[in-house]
């Protein structure tokens, strides 16, 4: 069996661990070259696979979205530059649910010998030992890691989830609040530590002295 203790899974709240690699767009120098922005970096377990192919068409099509939201896309499988630049030229070609000469214009990175897969625990011996697992990593503008998902290789993510999670985590350091479950923008937030009496407030509902929800305007 695999020795798990030489896994390195980074944690909420640290840094993410930084690393230089090529990508399909040239050099990058991770998270450094993204300061100031929010970054979801993504991993995949291969190039010209099924369900990869369909994230990146909805990667892709979330791109803009999320440019308008401060954020960039970075991808990385353990796939070489000549085979990551020949799938996407491949998946342009594609029409898929409506979607067509969908264009991959984030970076995709190499990563041959797996050296920043393992630094984000990508690699998980249980699914695979040679292709990376579906993370997720939402990094804010400071480098701070601040959301990790794991997949599966055999469930695609639901592009829909990431941007909510994303607008969630943008929204509580804009505002200082909390989001309860099945939030969506717009909805009611948690206002932590709310002391109705101390200060009143007519948008505020406390449900419990624990529990109070502002609605939003």
């Amino acid at each position: 069996m695999e020795d798990r203790s030489k896994i390195t899974v980074p944690l909420l709240g640290e840094p993410a661990p930084s690393f230089k690699a090529m990508t399909t767009n040239g050099e990058i120098n991770f998270p450094e070259d993204y300061k100031g922005k929010w970054v979801v970096f993504f991993s995949h377990p291969a190039d010209f696979t099924p369900v990869c192919t369909t994230e990146f068409i909805g990667f892709a099509t979330i791109a803009d979205e999320l440019k308008a939201m401060n954020t960039e896309l970075v991808g990385l499988s353990v796939d070489s530059l000549p085979a990551h630049k020949a799938w996407l030229r491949d998946i342009e070609t594609l029409e898929y649910q409506g979607k067509k000469n969908v264009k991959i214009k984030f970076p995709l990175i190499e990563d041959i010998k797996m050296d920043v897969s393992n630094k984000y625990g990508m690699i998980q011996p249980a699914q695979a030992n040679t292709a990376a697992v579906r993370a997720v990593f939402i990094v804010d503008p400071q480098g701070i890691i601040r959301l990790i998902l794991y997949y599966p290789l055999t469930t695609g993510r639901n592009m829909d989830e990431i941007i909510r999670v994303l607008k969630a985590l943008q929204k509580t350091d804009s505002d200082k609040v909390a989001t309860p479950a099945n939030w969506q923008p717009g909805g009611d937030v948690i206002v932590p530590g709310f002391d109705p009496e101390a200060t009143p407030d007519p948008n505020v509902e406390c449900v419990s002295w624990y529990l109070c929800l502002r609605k939003e305007k």
